[in-house]
């Protein structure tokens, strides 16, 4: 388990979007290096950046056609090496956004496995034995696209076909099996993809893991269990340790129990497949054109008639099974999700990011969120992105709508994000005139963007507040507030519109605390006679 994972906290960049330096319109990696600084300075030490590999963009990167060459868009892989040594220098791991699962159609693997002659990359992909002959299941099958007589699958859009790593249980001739000599060679194609970022190419200055899209896409016909994927991740995961014993693997898997038993050290917990972590800030009804949402009964909303149960139910006994083989990440969003504070106040995100950066596991800030950006719900769909286009907009650096400079500040045009004109920008900034910036949040000591360098200065002073695995439920009803031990602390939330209380007690014991005021808060509490009082939308920490 690489070590520095127990105090990491990531920040999840869009490069596209992220900061624009050479004034074409599009985030680079020159962006990403110029705002090391302010990443650091947030209190995330780690950085997960979205494709930033040769695509057609079909699905923003997701459609690889070269796996070792960076999109010209960004730079080059010399501008990508460099980066990684800025982020090192600061501190800072840096994690690429590998997809295993699937390539774009531009690939040369596919060009040569489309051919009608055999050759090496026949197998690479998944085709069936006739023309119109469709794979049965939830695969997608795509014919009249090449001259050989059969169909291909796809993992997601025509775009991607699925990368052929075996059948856990073949019952078509067309379907090979996991130890087949070509479903073997995708999986060492892999490996080889994975060995040249971790050592930096020829450069020897490499990144330090990957987040792994769609994880658990790999085996077709696989059981509920994935136990052919999880057979392939296991045996990287052993080329890993050898190797690379310090690179981290994040999965796009959402089943910790069986993500990290194949290998990952982290799982995120995703809102795309419901379940407890949904019940917490997404859990509503949404007309996507409209941007409306009805019958929100998220934890965190105020009125949300919430319910931590919902979360615990399914949290706790996964934190259970994979507390000591691996973490738990919890999002506060990403590229794929409405963002969190399409249905959340300020004060409701606050509390939502203290609960999140003060749980065990690994956590995973969004670009943005550390400031509230605002979900554009009716944007036209830009590279595959659809509903998701509106979460995937510039960052907001600048309140100044010229393009003047500031005094100490960077350019205010396009919300400091590009100089380029607003007809070239990847997508358009929020030009609604209350939009939250960096720029006016670092100047409010109550700002959303405060709160959370106030929280990651809490988690990362204190070890017992970080990725380990030391979390006691003390209170967690349908009713407020929810309180919670970890090592010598007791944390609790409220986030109803009502003052609440709860005793605070181990077992029959009475726990004891330093001070009845918190030495953290975000609004009023206190700990007195073994009863926890927080004041309405509050949470508190306090030292034992």
């Amino acid at each position: 388990m690489p070590k520095w994972l127990e105090d990491a906290v990531f920040y999840e960049i869009y490069p596209q979007t992220f900061y624009d330096t050479n004034g074409d319109g599009i985030g680079d990696f020159e962006g990403i290096i110029q705002k090391l600084d302010y990443i650091r300075g947030i209190g995330c030490n780690a950085l997960w950046i979205n494709p930033c590999f040769d695509s057609p963009f079909k699905d923003a990167g997701y459609d690889v056609r070269d796996y070792k060459k960076t999109a010209s868009r960004y730079g080059t892989n010399e501008d990508l090496f460099r980066l990684f040594d800025e982020a090192h220098k600061r501190g800072i791991h840096v994690l690429l956004d590998l997809v295993p699962g699937h390539t774009s159609e531009e690939h040369a693997w596919f060009t040569e496995s489309k051919k009608a002659e055999p050759n090496e990359y026949s197998n690479r992909y998944i085709w069936t034995d006739f023309w119109i002959k469709k794979a049965e299941g939830w695969f997608g099958s795509i014919g009249g696209e090449a001259d050989r007589n059969g169909m291909y699958i796809v993992n997601f859009f025509k775009c991607q076909p699925a990368l052929n790593y075996g059948f856990l249980n073949p019952t078509e001739s067309w379907q090979l099996p996991m130890d087949h000599p070509d479903s073997i060679a995708t999986r060492e194609a892999l490996k080889d993809i994975i060995r040249f970022w971790l050592s930096g190419g020829d450069s020897g200055r490499g990144c330090d893991g990957f987040r792994v899209d769609m994880a658990n896409s790999l085996v077709k016909g696989d059981d509920e269990k994935w136990t052919g994927t999880s057979r392939i991740w296991q045996n990287i995961r052993q080329m890993l340790d050898t190797e690379f014993p310090e690179a981290a693997l994040v999965s796009e898997w959402s089943a910790p129990p069986q993500a990290i038993k194949a290998g990952f050290h982290m799982d995120f917990l995703l809102d795309h497949q419901g379940g407890g972590y949904n019940t917490l800030v997404r859990n509503y009804k949404m007309d996507y054109a409209t941007q409306v949402i009805e019958d929100d009964n998220s934890y965190f909303k105020k009125d949300g008639k919430g319910d931590i149960t919902r979360f615990l139910d399914e949290y706790i006994p996964w934190y259970e099974s994979t507390k000591n083989d691996g973490y738990i990440s919890i999002i506060t969003g990403n590229h794929d999700t409405p963002r969190i504070s399409a249905n959340l106040s300020p004060r409701e995100l606050s509390l939502a990011y203290a609960l999140f950066f003060t749980l065990p596991g690994v956590p995973f800030l969004y670009y943005g969120d550390e400031i509230g950006m605002r979900y554009l719900g009716r944007l036209k769909t830009k590279e595959g992105g659809f509903t998701r286009t509106g979460s995937r907009t510039p960052m907001q650096w600048s309140n100044t709508a010229s393009g003047v400079l500031p005094a100490g500040g960077v350019s205010g045009k396009n919300r400091g994000f590009s100089t380029a004109d607003e007809a070239k920008l990847y997508l358009p900034v929020d030009s609604s005139p209350d939009a939250p910036t960096v720029e006016a949040q670092e100047k409010d000591p109550g700002s959303l963007l405060n709160t959370v360098k106030a929280l990651l200065r809490l988690r990362h002073g204190e070890s017992d507040l970080q990725g380990k695995a030391n979390l006691e439920i003390i209170h967690a009803d349908k009713a407020s507030p929810f309180i919670y031990r970890r090592g010598s602390f007791i944390l609790a939330v409220n986030p109803t519109g009502k003052a609440a209380e709860a005793p605070v007690k181990s077992g029959s014991n009475i726990i004891t605390v330093a001070n009845s005021k918190p030495v953290y808060a975000i609004g009023g509490g206190s700990i007195e006679n073994g009863v926890c009082t927080l004041e309405a939308q509050s949470f508190g920490v306090w030292k034992l």
